[in-house]
């Protein structure tokens, strides 16, 4: 029996500029590009074997996946089999270290780490943009998780050239993320419904209209290692996308009252003299961001919020690797 099979792991990433709606759902082309960060530490494992097996299978964290899940992973694998010239079913083992769909990009590490699974059990030496626009086709956010360190989506004009490359790598900047749990749990509706809704918004235009502008300040932020600028920025781009979550129809609201708790304990933190700043992914948790030398202080701190049930902490990661 053909046994082709190959692991690989990734890390989920937090957007400082946020990918919300695309432009071509089918193919997960952006209405914008985005701005990420790897987080080290946090990651899901994913092994895929081809084989003479009568049909795909998935399983995360040892539960089998039927359903829109396991069509998700299957489109990824027709492609890679179309590609190797295989026919070839496959098994695919998933498991992750850190909460699913709750806000932490638990999709964009499971993809980033599928595509680059699939595409070495069956063969295939293709370079980091082609597994990033592979992983795109799965998950969006998912494109951000191949290159390392600091990460730009580039939008493109097709399918070819919509994919993410890094713009710095992790030991340029010494930051940190506190991701402050306030929901573990699955959220209601995940993004990709989300990412339907953006266009219903009033608001949608004008954060679209305003992307570039923010992604050219929080790229030089990132490069200069600017943390006023970078703060700044990163909280606007979240708290627009959030407002047209909350204005599309039918309304989205991913916060709880802990998330508000967070925000302000960060923004108050700021104003006496501690470099933080906070960014929310489409879920409730909150990632507070700093540098590595404050990031047991800052963990201690969100802990003492009311409603923060734990806190996940991180430097900058690096890429996608097979294991």
């Amino acid at each position: 029996m053909k046994t082709l099979s190959a692991t690989a792991q990734s890390s989920p990433n937090i957007a400082f500029i946020k990918y919300w709606g695309n432009r071509n759902a089918a193919l997960r082309l952006p209405v914008n590009g985005s701005i990420s960060m790897n987080l080290a530490g946090l990651f899901t494992r994913t092994h895929v074997t081809f084989g003479n097996r009568p049909a795909d299978s998935l399983f995360i964290n040892g539960a089998p996946i039927s359903g829109k899940g396991l069509e998700r992973v299957s489109g990824i694998l027709d492609i890679v089999r179309q590609s190797a010239g295989i026919g070839l079913r496959a098994e695919v083992a998933s498991e992750n270290n850190f909460p699913t769909g709750a806000g932490i990009a638990s999709s964009a590490a499971a993809f980033a780490a599928l595509a680059l699974a699939a595409t070495q059990a069956a063969g295939l030496d293709w370079p980091e943009s082609a597994i990033s626009r592979l992983a795109r086709l799965g998950s969006g956010s998912a494109s951000r998780s191949i290159p390392s360190g600091f990460v730009e989506w580039k939008m493109g004009e097709s399918d070819e050239d919509s994919f993410a490359v890094s713009i710095a790598p992790p030991e340029h900047w010494d930051l940190a993320d506190c991701v402050a749990i306030v929901a573990a749990g699955h959220k209601a509706t995940g993004s990709t419904e989300g990412h339907v809704l953006a266009p219903t918004s009033p608001l949608q235009a004008a954060r679209v209209a305003d992307a570039p502008r923010r992604l050219q300040l929080c790229r030089r932020a990132i490069l200069e290692k600017d943390f006023e600028t970078f703060a700044a920025i990163i909280e606007l781009d979240s708290d627009m996308m959030h407002a047209v979550m909350m204005t599309s129809q039918p309304a989205l609201f991913y916060w709880k009252p802990a998330t508000l708790a967070v925000m302000e304990a960060v923004r108050s933190w700021r104003k006496d003299g501690l470099q933080v700043a906070y960014t929310i992914d489409a879920g409730p948790n909150v990632h507070v961001i700093c540098s590595q030398r404050a990031r047991l202080q800052v963990a201690a701190f969100l802990r003492e919020v009311p409603g923060v049930s734990d806190v996940l902490q991180a430097n900058v990661g690096g890429p996608a690797c097979q294991v």
